[in-house]
This record gives structure tokens, C-alpha cells and sequence, in this order.
């Protein structure tokens, strides 16, 4: 849940990237073409390949696994049948609208915005909380299918992989099942170590786990409040991917605070090496 540099670099824009655009004609919404401000950048739709160089100034990658991984719109029906269950009366177009409201902001809780909208400022967020995760599991049908060759581009370019999650435990089974447990080295997960993002203490357990410095490491997510700007406070780069609970429309301010942002991954490894050349 950055940087302002003067290097030039060329803006390659994927097909997903460039649909996205047209379909939105969304010239000025995306921004101006900053330095240092990257999309999505394979323009066939295959992962880039690192071509002979070795990591330069980035070791290692943390990811988000809801949203980035797998799609989080099993995260957003758990909590609307768990509001439901208590006792919250709305229409699944209210929901959206608030749910929506939420990914434009990115700034505060989603659980807790819902829940006071729909439950009431009193409503009790660890119970509704525990009604949620029996609904959230990710089949394998979630995973997003440009998320296994894109972290296998990372790791034949020598980066080093991890998560960085707000998730149960048990989001490990979906992993192990969909073949994604080896290519991480550090598993920081909130129910595993009683942090929670947007904590940076979160961060940084990643970043001492993994033996490197916070300037040497990325986080890759989907939220400006609970990936970018906490990691950014624990002093690691960031990488935006405008997929999960990222808005549709990202404004140019937004669009600002990480490094770089990705359609999806299929250009996320060709951003990560042109990152690491900085």
C-alpha cells in the first residue's frame, strides 16, 4: 500500500494499457508523461526478459496477493455477504457505489467504511471481520493469468521474491495449490505476525527477513494508502498496479506517489529491471 528522477526513459504502453486509455479516453486523467513514471511496458503481452544484466540496485520484490495475485472481487463479495449476515439491508448497487468510493479515495479502511455505512458507526469490525474470511477463498479460477510467468521472469532475472499481505493464514493453500509458495522467500502475512498493513513496521520485518536495505527493495501493490505510502515511510521503492482496489480512473496526483504503475503484470518485470538501472 516515487521517485521524481530526471533519467529519460521511454513510455512503452501495453495493449491492455493502451485498451484502457482508449476506452476511457483518459489523455489528460492519466496525466502527463512524467520522468520516471512508467507503464506497463511489454507491448506483446509477454512477460519482459531480462537481458543479461544482473540486479543493479533492487535484490528484492514484495508483492500484495489480493489484487495483484489473485482478483480481489472474492474479497469484496465476502464482505458483502458478511455485512448481510449482519443484518445490513442494502442493494448490490449501494454496495458498489460505496465499494467504488472507497478505491477512488485510497485513504482509509475499506472494512471500516462499509461497515459504517451499512452496519453503523457502532458496527463490531473483528466479528464482521470473522464473517468475512469464511466466505474469502480464492478458487483457482482468482489467480490472474499473467501472474506465473511474470514471477518466473522475475526470478530467472536473479530478483529475490516475498509477500507483504493483509490476509488470513490460510491464503498460503491457494499458493501451494496454484504453484506460487517456491518462488517466495518471505512470507510476511498480517494473521501470521499480528501486523497489518498500513503499518510500516510491516515493511520492514520484510526487508530485515529478507537481509537487504529498504533503498534495495520494492513493493508491489495495488493500493496507494496500504502498499505505496507506508512502504515508501519504511524507505522501500514502489510499484503501483492499477488492477484489484485501484481506482478506475487514477488521478495525476495518485498517479505521483509510486515509482512506477502497471496495468498488470505482464510489464512488471520489464519496470522492476528498469528500476534497479536507477
Amino acid at each position: 500500500m516515487r521517485g521524481t528522477g530526471s533519467w529519460p526513459c521511454a513510455w512503452v504502453w501495453s495493449r491492455r494499457a493502451r485498451q484502457i486509455a482508449t476506452a476511457r479516453d483518459t489523455t489528460t486523467a492519466w496525466g502527463p508523461r512524467r520522468p520516471g513514471r512508467i507503464w506497463s511496458t511489454s507491448s506483446t503481452g509477454a512477460p519482459a526478459r531480462r537481458l543479461g544484466s544482473v540486479p543493479g540496485s533492487i535484490d528484492f520484490v514484495f508483492l500484495d496477493i489480493g489484487g495483484v495475485l489473485y482478483d480481489d472481487r472474492i474479497y469484496a463479495e465476502a464482505w458483502r455477504r458478511a455485512l448481510r449476515e449482519a443484518g445490513g439491508r442494502f442493494t448490490d448497487e449501494d454496495f458498489d457505489e460505496v465499494y467504488a468510493a472507497c478505491r477512488a479515495a485510497q485513504d482509509g479502511s475499506f472494512r471500516r467504511r462499509l461497515a459504517d455505512r451499512f452496519i453503523g458507526p457502532d458496527a463490531d469490525l473483528a466479528s464482521l471481520e470473522h464473517r468475512a474470511s469464511r466466505h474469502w477463498h480464492y478458487p483457482p479460477s482468482a489467480l490472474h493469468p499473467d501472474v506465473l510467468q511474470s514471477l518466473e521472469a522475475l526470478r530467472d532475472a536473479g530478483f529475490r521474491l516475498g509477500v507483504i499481505a493483509n490476509q488470513p493464514t490460510q491464503v498460503r493453500a491457494a499458493l501451494e495449490r496454484d504453484g506460487l509458495v517456491p518462488f517466495f522467500e518471505v512470507w510476511g502475512v498480517s494473521d501470521d505476525l499480528g501486523l497489518q498493513k498500513p503499518d510500516p513496521a510491516l515493511f520492514v520485518h520484510g526487508v530485515r527477513t529478507a537481509g537487504v536495505e529498504p533503498a534495495r527493495a520494492v513493493m508491489v501493490g495495488d493500493r496507494l494508502d496500504y502498499d505505496v505510502r507506508p512502504a515508501k515511510v519504511a524507505g522501500l521503492r514502489t510499484v503501483w498496479v492499477l488492477r484489484g482496489e485501484a481506482p478506475d480512473l487514477p488521478t495525476p496526483e495518485q498517479l505521483a506517489e509510486p515509482d512506477a504503475a502497471v496495468a498488470d503484470l505482464r510489464g512488471l518485470p520489464e519496470v522492476i529491471e528498469d528500476l534497479a538501472r536507477r
